[in-house]
């Protein structure tokens, strides 16, 4: 597959799970065209022409020619300077690495981070949150989150990989897609009645059990294991963490447990004071999940594929097709 297939494709896939729903994701893509048309010449020079067919602006191509053909990826949660030496020393040793694909966004694709948060409303919409409340809700959290990322050296492993002409992209949000669309259907099929059972489905997934067998498994961080689920929200998807006031209106709305790949403690006290059990359910293992899934579909077309940076790889396939 060449490079710029490769990058196709996690669009594609990442639309196809993506909890907003194909209209929506086209009203975006449109907005964003006509809004573009509108821009005066000085502007469209600067104007990122991926976010005309791409929703995700986490995901892209960060260094490399579009055309490269890519037989074998290094792959990580985080990439940074290390994993690009790493990559070029497997080189020097005759292991030629193609590509090397991230989770977690970098360069350009981490400071415009925020902009996939958007995400947050529709799926808060969807659990039953008016919308005009979801956007009130996260308005002030995706300016946070701008500002957070603004003063941040972004670009330094990109320009590593530019220096070692290493082609190097960052895959986020359609992973953290595939994987809650795959939770979802989990729960949906083993309909867990308390936490413990949320838990136990949990480590049958063998990305969780291995993270269990690192001290990093599945854990109740607001309830107890006894405690019956009621509504269950997976929340994995948009970006990074919302906001913390959106915890009482999704009580009102009637989720009884949050999944989540991590929660920090501001947030994790608030669920607490609306009674919404949290189970987290690990970051690591969550984003592995995801990115496997994707993964998967290279190695079906032939692409060998290494891990580092913490990534848990486990192949679904099979000789003759997926498991």
């Amino acid at each position: 597959m060449k490079l710029n297939e490769i990058y196709r494709l996690a669009v594609e896939k990442g639309m196809e799970a993506d909890p907003r729903g194909e209209d929506r994701l086209k009203k975006i893509l449109s907005d964003r065209k006509k809004e573009y048309e509108k821009l005066d010449d000085k502007k469209k020079s600067i104007f990122d022409e991926q976010k005309l067919s791409n929703p995700y602006d986490d995901t892209r191509i960060l260094w490399g020619d579009p055309n490269t053909e890519i037989k074998k990826v290094l792959a990580g949660i985080d990439i940074g300077g290390e994993e690009i030496l790493l990559a070029d020393r497997l080189r020097e040793k005759g292991d030629f690495i193609d590509l090397i694909i991230s989770h977690h966004p970098e360069g350009y694709a981490l400071a415009g981070l925020y902009g996939v948060m958007d995400l947050q409303e529709d799926v808060l919409f969807k659990l039953g949150v008016p919308i005009n409340i979801a956007e009130g809700l996260m308005e002030p959290r995706i300016k946070e989150v701008e500002r957070n990322v603004l003063p941040l050296n972004h670009n330094r492993a990109v320009d590593m990989a530019r220096i070692l002409d290493i082609p190097f992209m960052c895959i986020h949000t359609p992973a953290d897609n595939l994987v809650v669309r795959f939770l979802e259907r989990k729960f949906e099929e083993k309909k867990p009645e308390t936490l413990g059972d949320i838990i136990d489905v949990l480590l049958e997934i063998p990305e969780y059990k291995k993270a269990a067998q690192l001290n990093a498994g599945p854990k109740c961080v607001v309830g107890s294991e006894k405690n019956r689920a009621g509504k269950i929200f997976v929340d994995m998807t948009g970006g990074t963490s919302g906001s913390e006031k959106s915890y009482e209106k999704l009580a009102q709305a009637g989720i009884g447990t949050i999944i989540g790949m991590h929660m920090g403690e501001k947030h994790r006290l608030e669920a607490e004071k609306y009674h919404i059990n949290v189970v987290i359910a690990g970051h690591i293992a969550s984003d592995s999940l995801g990115f496997n899934l994707f993964l998967d579909l290279l190695e079906e077309k032939g692409i060998k594929i290494e891990s580092c940076s913490g990534f848990i790889r486990h192949s679904r396939l099979q000789k003759g097709g997926r498991v």
